[in-house]
């Protein structure tokens, strides 16, 4: 059959339109949103509170461009194996402890030295210091990691399978702990031994005897029911817990700028919003750890005082070879209204 010019000149119109069509779908999905994946390693708590806050932000301020995904609970694998899928972009963002990333750079661990704060809401006026926060999230730079958060999770506690109540009561004890002076150093000057772990492997080890205790936050306790294993609560306050968020800074720098901007805002609006919260949840674990049979207590004063006197001088004693650390282990110090010394 011939076809008219005319009628020629309507069909390929009508090719042109369905060819339109048919385009769309690889229209939309070019269009479609950004998906940055988050991973921590808890769940229900002050980091993933702190999650959801942040994804809210930046939903809101990218109106849906960047869709962000949340993995608790060590989704994504264990936190060595989220910070290096950080670090080459296929994971876009890591939240948790500085310690877990002082194999990047020994300077994040220096954030758990004892003695910088006095108190909860101490360590979340340094830490939201302009200083500080510049200086720790300037971390990871050079090793493909860009700091987009740094909260505060709760000052650092003691449990144990037997009652502790006094210094004595620590010596002798296998203690776990992350992997770094920090932390170590601490333990030993109690004459206790440190024992870094997986926090995934530490209540089998409680279970079984391989670990006496743990040193960290007492909603970590809880929330992992370690009352299962070890029921007592030692409240030494000697140094904070705290948390940082990295992102993918290979991922990051290839976003628009409006969408950079919204993630770093997102953070900081986390930070600060997520603190009542802790202090909030803080208070309910207490509760829920004395409702599930669990104990809690405190050294005496006296005690308190002897071991603060001998925990305060690590920080400037681990840092004080290498330049780094010495000069954030200061800065923090000095903001902290300390010597650093």
């Amino acid at each position: 059959m011939t076809v008219k010019p005319l009628h020629r000149r309507a069909l390929l119109a009508g090719l042109g339109k369905t060819a339109a069509i048919v385009c769309m779908p690889n229209i939309a999905t070019a269009q479609s949103a950004t998906v940055m994946k988050v991973g921590t390693s808890t769940i229900n708590d002050v980091q993933h509170e702190w999650m959801k806050i942040f994804a809210a932000a930046i939903e809101s301020e990218t109106k849906g461009a960047i869709k962000v995904e949340l993995y608790p609970a060590s989704q994504l694998g264990a936190a060595p194996r989220m910070i290096e899928g950080t670090q080459f972009g296929n994971i876009q963002a890591f939240v948790g402890p500085p310690e877990f990333l002082s194999g990047v750079d020994s300077r994040y661990a220096i954030l758990g030295a004892p003695g910088l704060f006095k108190d909860m809401n101490h360590a979340n006026t340094v830490l939201q210091s302009a200083p500080v926060r510049e200086a720790v999230l300037a971390l990871g730079a050079n090793k493909g990691l860009k700091g987009v958060g740094l909260f505060m999770y709760g000052p650092t506690s003691f449990n144990f399978r037997s009652p502790v109540k006094t210094l004595k009561d620590f010596e002798g004890k296998k203690i776990r702990v992350f992997a770094s002076a920090i932390q170590t150093e601490p333990v030993k000057k109690m004459k206790a031994t440190a024992v870094p772990m997986a926090l995934s492997e530490v209540l089998p080890a409680l279970q079984q005897g391989t670990l006496d205790g743990v040193m960290s936050v007492f909603p970590v306790f809880n929330a992992l029911r370690f009352y299962d294993a070890a029921k007592h609560i030692v409240e030494t306050d000697q140094a904070a817990v705290t948390v940082v968020t990295v992102v993918s800074k290979m991922w990051f720098d290839k976003l628009p700028a409006d969408q950079q901007a919204a993630i770093v805002a997102a953070g900081a609006k986390a930070d600060k919003e997520v603190y009542a919260w802790a202090v909030d949840f803080l208070a309910k674990s207490r509760a829920a750890w004395a409702a599930n049979g669990g104990t809690a207590t405190k050294l005496s004063p006296a005690e308190q005082a002897e071991m603060m006197t001998m925990l305060r001088p690590i920080g400037a004693e681990v840092t004080a070879k290498n330049a780094g650390e010495k000069a954030l282990f200061e800065l923090l110090a000095k903001s902290a209204g300390g010597s650093g010394s």
